[in-house]
């Protein structure tokens, strides 16, 4: 999937059974987060994204995709409780990860609100050597959207556990 292209739509249920579309989201920035139960770095990350959902409620759609095959609907049932994470999408398969070529658990995508990609990669700029952040790439990008802009940076190599394809 190209950065300035349309969004690739999808349909995925959450942990309930509840159908949600990506196409639905349109008129607000949505990101989307591949995302896992067993992963610090999606759990490092989640309270970030959380409060920038909080921050700019109303402007922003927060769609966490689990892709895992390695997670039981209980694992991520319990994991998105533990972390106040409001809804877990199920990509049973990976299909959503294959089609967006989301790698790791946090990779994520923000898209403008006429559906267009404007980012993919990493939250922030931590690492296995930088432990403390100095980057909020996701920040940057969400505000230059606010402000009706594109982002000025828009691909970082995503950091995180690999996605689980296979068991």
């Amino acid at each position: 999937m190209e950065i300035a292209q349309p969004a690739v739509n999808f349909e995925l249920p959450d942990i309930q059974g509840k159908l949600h579309r990506l196409c639905d989201t349109r008129g607000k920035i949505v990101i989307i987060n591949f995302w896992s139960a067993e992963c610090p770095h999606s759990a490092r990350s989640d309270g970030l994204i959380l409060n920038l959902v909080r921050e700019w409620a109303g402007e922003l759609e927060l769609l966490s995709v689990a892709s895992n095959q390695n997670e039981s609907v209980q694992m991520l049932e319990e994991a998105a409780k533990a972390r106040s994470v409001p809804e877990i999408l199920i990509d049973a398969g990976h299909i959503v990860a294959d089609h967006y070529e989301a790698i790791t658990t946090p990779h994520i995508f923000v898209i403008d609100r006429q559906g267009i990609l404007r980012y993919r990669g990493a939250v922030d700029d931590v690492t296995f050597r930088r432990r403390v952040a100095t980057q909020f790439f996701l920040r940057d990008a969400v505000e230059s959207l606010l402000q009706g802009k594109a982002p000025a940076l828009t691909e970082t190599p995503a950091y995180g556990c690999t996605i689980v394809r296979e068991v």
